[in-house]
């Protein structure tokens, strides 16, 4: 599937027009239905073809999908290259292991952080900053759509890589 093919395909599958409350707490007349791309499997596996062209060079030691929605992006990608992957919980569990990361992981490894829909992208700075706090590398954030509403900028400014798959712009929003 080319380029435009997969923007078309991802447009066509997650745009929705209506009244709207992002998790940004910001308001939309539009919104980008993530789960009707993440549930699909074979769209799935084209995103995840894409978002491993994103990736630095030399790979990361491991990935990272943050609760819910870049988990499954997160383990397609993962099955597609080969990385392993953690998850990243938004908040430690009050059970079992209590961890704030899921997976195996060492200090020192480089990882990359993997997300859906970005608007401000705090939930993902929050994240990635989480991560470099237990000794991980994280030097980019990948991501399948930037809103255009500040979340490069955002990451940019926590230190962290921005790369976006799509803008929305580029899907014609």
């Amino acid at each position: 599937m080319t380029r435009d093919e997969l923007a078309q395909e991802i447009k066509t599958a997650c745009y929705l027009e209506g009244d709207f409350v992002l998790s940004s707490g910001k308001r939309s007349k539009y919104y980008l239905d993530k789960w009707r791309f993440e549930t699909d499997p074979g769209l799935l596996r084209e995103v995840a073809k894409a978002l491993a062209a994103l990736l630095p060079s030399p790979a990361p030691d491991r990935l990272a999908g943050v609760e819910l929605g870049g988990v499954p992006l997160a383990a397609a990608l993962a099955l597609e290259t080969n990385i392993p992957y953690l998850i990243v919980r938004r908040a430690a569990k009050e059970y079992g292991t209590a961890r704030e990361v899921e997976g195996v992981m060492a200090q020192g490894e480089r990882v990359v952080l993997v997300e859906d829909v970005l608007t401000t992208a705090s939930q993902a700075v929050s994240a990635a900053q989480r991560l470099a706090g237990m000794g991980l590398e994280v030097s980019r954030i990948i991501y399948v759509i930037d809103r255009e509403e500040g979340a490069a900028d955002n990451i940019r400014t926590a230190g962290f890589e921005p790369a976006p798959l799509f803008r929305k712009s580029e899907l014609g929003i």
